[in-house]
């Protein structure tokens, strides 16, 4: 099977933390921002699988975003791996990755989100029976050397890229976003 996939450019916005309602008593607090980084993504298979899914692909997401110390690069890298299941072969879903207030916070000193401290958002797609990895970027891309490999940019661990299932985000907009595979497998 021989399998292309198309990518969006990547897009990033605000949202505010979800008001979920339940039975747990009212509570005073005002929502704060996090940064959502999206990729529309279509696969198409040749042949196209009797069941019309990919098993599963791998996304390695890459952010770079404004140093918030005075000493040191520029700006940081923060990386994550997500893996997705059940994949629909010719149909467009969506993959995301997030940054927590705590994290916006941290890095801009604001509890708002500063899209602003971001300065690129890129990624890799990985999927059996695509010829090459399929990349994604939100800056000019160079084929050889993706603006993620630069040396100029720090790798920090210290500020987290999340996935959606790690946010309060998990449960809304379910048919939107491609299903995560679940962690220990």
């Amino acid at each position: 099977m021989k399998v292309q996939i198309e990518a969006g450019d990547p897009k990033f916005d605000d949202l505010a933390s979800p008001e979920v309602g339940g039975n747990t008593g009212k509570k005073n607090w005002k929502p704060k921002d996090w940064l959502e980084f999206e990729v529309k993504i279509e696969l198409e298979a040749r042949p196209e699988p009797e069941d019309e899914f990919i098993d599963r692909i791998q996304v390695d997401w890459y952010v770079a975003v404004k140093n918030p110390e005075r000493r040191g690069p520029d700006y940081l890298l923060l990386e994550k791996e997500v893996s997705y299941v059940n994949v629909p072969v010719d149909e467009e879903v969506y993959i995301s990755a997030y940054l927590s207030p705590a994290t916006i916070k941290r890095l801009t000193g604001r509890d708002r989100a500063g899209k602003s401290v971001v300065w690129g958002v890129g990624g890799e797609i990985v999927c059996p029976g695509a010829v090459r990895p399929v990349r994604f970027s939100s800056k000019p891309l160079d084929d050889r050397a993706p603006w993620w490999t630069s040396g100029k940019l720090q790798r920090s661990d210290k500020f987290p890229l999340l996935d959606k299932n790690e946010t309060p985000f998990k449960f809304l907009w379910w048919d939107r976003y491609l299903e995560i595979e679940a962690s220990g497998r």
